[in-house]
Parts: structure tokens; C-alpha cells; sequence
């Protein structure tokens, strides 16, 4: 009679660990198609930023909702395009001035800018390559910026959904694992 009393309870406590453990297989397999359902939409929305800063700038920030980041966009960008504009118009007229002064063009020397006049001829053909060199660094200078922008909108298309909130409670809640030799109780922590 105690014995069979026994047994009920075991087999009480085994079926509700056979139970439980069916349950969680399927909570399992059901969060495991959400959290991947979860990382596609992430990954979808971090692409659509991604292009659409690729082909303006300043787009993707926008798509992520980030508008106080477009002055930072388009300061940073204009920095490269000042730059350019620049060392495009000095060189220009250096390149003027030292081709008027090697094929000896004595009808444009009064077209020379007024600075560049009293410059030997080696001082305007280092100026001119100087300046050239510069304009090649201004164009490298945009393309980084512009892909800066590009990275920028991909990280917070990435970090779009991430859960920034002030709830960061631990409970502790008993589940069932399926070990090789029989069944056991552990406690999981969930942050």
C-alpha cells in the first residue's frame, strides 16, 4: 500500500517532467522562429539605411528617424568639398601661370594672379603639383566621409530595435533538461 503510494508520486512527477520538458521543446522551436524572424527584419531595415546613405547622404539617418545627425552628415562632408574647391582654384591658376611662364606667353603674363607673379617658375610647378595633390586628398577625404555616413546608418539600422529600456529584472524560474541518464530539476536566470 505505500508502495503503490510511491509510485503515484513518481509517476506524478514524472509525467509532469515529461510535460514540461514537451512544452518547452515547442517554446523553443516557437522563440526560435520569432528571434529569427526578429534578426531578418533587423537585418532588412539595416540594408534599406545602408542604401539609401549609399545614394544621399544624410537619407539613411533619416530612415532611421536620427535627424539630429544630418548637420554632423553634411558638416562632415563639406569639409572635403571646401577643401577641393579650394586647391582646385589655385590650381588652376598656378597651372596657368607656370604654363605661361615655360612656353614663355609674354601676352598672358599680366593674366597671372597678382600673388603668383613675383614666384619663380620651380616655385610655381611645386605650387601647381602641391595643389593637384591636395584636390586627390580632398576626393579621398569625400569618399570616406560618405562611407562613414554609410556605416553609420547600418549601425543604427542594427541597433533600431534594440532594447534600450530600464527594466533589467532577474527572476529565477525552475525548468527541466533531458539528460543521458535520467531527468533533473535546474534553475535558469533570465536578464
Amino acid at each position: 500500500m505505500v508502495a503503490c503510494k510511491y509510485n503515484k508520486i513518481i509517476l506524478l512527477c514524472i509525467s509532469l517532467v515529461v510535460f514540461n520538458t514537451m512544452n518547452s521543446f515547442s517554446q523553443t522551436k516557437t522563440e526560435t522562429k520569432s528571434a529569427a524572424d526578429t534578426a531578418k527584419k533587423v537585418r532588412s531595415i539595416a540594408a534599406k539605411a545602408a542604401i539609401r546613405s549609399a545614394i544621399l547622404p544624410g537619407l539613411g539617418q533619416i530612415y532611421n528617424k536620427k535627424y539630429w545627425k544630418l548637420p554632423l552628415v553634411y558638416g562632415a562632408l563639406a569639409i572635403p568639398v571646401s577643401t577641393f574647391k579650394y586647391n582646385s582654384d589655385w590650381y588652376t591658376k598656378t597651372r596657368f601661370a607656370y604654363t605661361a611662364r615655360v612656353t614663355n606667353d609674354t601676352a598672358n603674363f599680366k593674366n597671372i594672379a597678382r600673388e603668383l607673379q613675383p614666384i619663380s617658375t620651380e616655385a610655381l610647378r611645386t605650387y601647381r603639383n602641391s595643389f593637384r595633390k591636395n584636390m586627390d586628398f580632398s576626393v579621398l577625404g569625400l569618399l570616406l566621409m560618405w562611407g562613414l555616413n554609410v556605416v553609420d546608418a547600418t549601425v543604427d539600422g542594427h541597433l533600431r530595435t534594440f532594447n534600450i529600456s530600464d527594466d533589467l529584472t532577474m527572476s529565477i524560474q525552475p525548468s527541466t533538461r533531458n539528460f543521458q541518464q535520467g531527468f533533473g530539476m535546474t534553475a535558469t536566470l533570465h536578464f
